[in-house]
């Protein structure tokens, strides 16, 4: 798969994080998949991406949906024939305290977070096993990894996902499928403008670069990852965080 090449479903894709990861990975040619539950702006976003001079599909998903997941990867290889690079980036937040957290608010997050990453790397692997070739890139979170008060079920769901990347990195590598994680930290979204300032200093006393990061950050720590450059590289977490975690 040359860097020009390739088809790319990118979940979560019709706004934030996921737009930027979409956009950059249409400016290397890829064809893309703009797969989210918002398919009004998942169409506004895969219309977009085709001013690029690629093709593009947009498709409402539910990430945690089993039939969802098949029909997204269905209508993939019908349009385009294989899939090349899936990106997990799909994902909610339901914030509280552990105590006056509802079963209710635990069981979405981790279902859309933990198990809509596994239904649909699953879906992926089926297909890019059968040409032994494929890269798979799951949005983590440096609460998966350092933990963040008012968010078990968030830094749950995304410590499972780094456990799962690692566990599909081992299972997947001998047919050529590379899986790696991106755990972004203090990333500056329409999500994140919304918190006080007085939290955005708190978040920003904890990084060493002093600053937010940008969507576009991520997003290419994403086209690294699924460049050839990163041919020898899987089961890895990559810290997109402005030494938030060292």
């Amino acid at each position: 798969m040359s860097d020009q090449q390739g088809v790319a479903i990118v979940t979560g894709a019709a706004r934030g994080i996921g737009k930027a990861i979409a956009l950059k990975l249409a400016n290397e040619g890829k064809h893309i998949v703009v797969s989210d539950i918002l398919i009004d702006e998942a169409e506004q976003t895969a219309n977009e991406l085709e001013k690029k001079g690629i093709r593009t599909l947009a498709v409402k998903t539910d990430v945690s949906n089993a039939d969802d997941v098949h029909s997204l990867i269905a209508d993939t290889v019908n349009t385009f024939g294989t899939v090349d690079i899936l990106v997990n980036n799909a994902g909610i937040t339901k914030d509280n305290l552990s105590i006056r957290m509802s079963e209710q608010d635990w069981d979405t997050v981790l279902d859309i977070n933990l198990k809509g990453t596994f239904l649909c790397a699953q879906a992926a692997a089926k297909v890019m096993m059968k040409k032994k070739q494929g890269r798979i890139v799951n949005i983590a979170s440096v609460s998966g990894i350092l933990g963040t008060a008012g968010q078990a079920n968030y830094a749950s769901s995304k410590a499972g996902v780094i456990g799962l990347t690692k566990t599909l990195a081992r299972e997947l590598g001998s047919r050529n499928i590379n899986v790696n994680a991106i755990a972004p930290g203090f990333i500056i979204t329409e999500m994140t403008e919304k918190l006080s300032d007085s939290v955005k200093e708190e978040y920003l006393k904890q990084i060493p670069l002093k600053r937010g990061g940008t969507p576009e950050d991520v997003a290419n720590a994403v086209h690294f990852l699924v460049s050839p450059e990163s041919s020898y590289i899987t089961g890895t977490v990559i810290n997109v965080s402005g030494g938030m975690v060292l």
